[in-house]
């Protein structure tokens, strides 16, 4: 994780909304600003969500998959090890997506690549990302394989030399807007409201395939516009990474059931839904 993240966690114990939960696994809304887990980055830090869900629900719980310390939306867990092994290796296979992705590339102009276009076994992640500027393939995948991401100190002893590893993402843009106030060289603020399927998993994939694509997201310190991000933070008064992970939809690790367990979009994104005049989703 990275140090430089900024720090929103409050000095109350939060007590995180459970989105779902059953015998077998729990999700919860995880708020931008908390860790999942005590890792050697965050000796300074109080709370995490490992701990927080565990100590709200009276038993241990198992953490089948990650999001970044600024990322907000659903995080699930398990409730065995058992299912803890069947839901990561849901989240850790891809093949069910990659092996559509001619189809849905020839689908792409009329339709995105939903989920009535993949296997039905398949994990779907849902993300929405607020960025610079408006995409000129409002719909599209970014097929951009990316060197591993290592931390200074807690990958000191991995190799640095590896190749870089295949990554995939299905994005399709939901609503723009332009704000008639100069930045910078440009004349007009504009923002795109991004929805992102990432077909792979590798480390702040869709931060830095939005990047890639010129479009960073907005509050993203590591591959975002240090113009823009001051500016978001003076006009709409807030300080964070603008990504939200929205739904997971996964065939349930016993009972084979086809679910969604989604994370509504919190106050602060529902203020920036409010100026801008978007609809909430």
């Amino acid at each position: 994780m990275d140090l430089a993240e900024e720090k929103a966690v409050p000095l109350v114990k939060p007590v995180l909304t459970i989105l779902y939960q059953d015998e077998f696994m729990v999700a919860v809304d995880k708020p931008a600003g908390l860790f999942v887990h005590r890792s050697f980055m965050d000796k300074d830090e109080i709370y995490f969500a490992l701990q927080l869900v565990r100590d709200q629900i009276g038993q241990y719980v198992y953490p089948v998959h990650r999001l970044d310390r600024p990322t907000s939306g659903v995080l699930l867990f398990a409730l065995t090890k058992a299912v803890a092994t069947k839901l990561s290796e849901a989240f850790a296979n891809k093949s069910s997506q990659a092996e559509h992705r001619p189809k849905l590339d020839a689908e792409l102009a009329p339709k995105f690549a939903a989920q009535d276009n993949i296997e039905a076994s398949g994990m779907v992640k849902t993300y929405y990302a607020l960025v610079r500027g408006h995409l000129a393939v409002p719909t599209g995948f970014i097929d951009h394989p990316l060197k591993e991401k290592l931390d200074k100190l807690g990958d000191k002893n991995v190799s640095r030399d590896k190749p870089a590893q295949s990554a995939q993402s299905y994005y399709q843009v939901k609503q723009q807007v332009s704000l008639p106030i100069k930045v910078g060289k440009f004349d007009s603020v504009r923002y795109s409201l991004v929805e992102v399927q990432p077909v792979t998993g590798r480390r702040h994939q869709i931060r830095r395939h939005l990047a890639h694509l010129r479009h960073p997201i907005l509050g993203d310190i590591n591959y975002g516009d240090n113009k823009q991000n001051p500016f978001f933070i003076a006009h709409f008064g807030f300080k964070r990474l603008m990504l939200h992970a929205q739904s997971l939809t996964f065939n349930h690790p016993v009972s084979d059931k086809r679910i969604t367990i989604s994370a509504p979009f919190d106050q602060q994104w529902r203020q920036l839904f409010t100026e801008l005049k978007w609809p909430v989703i």
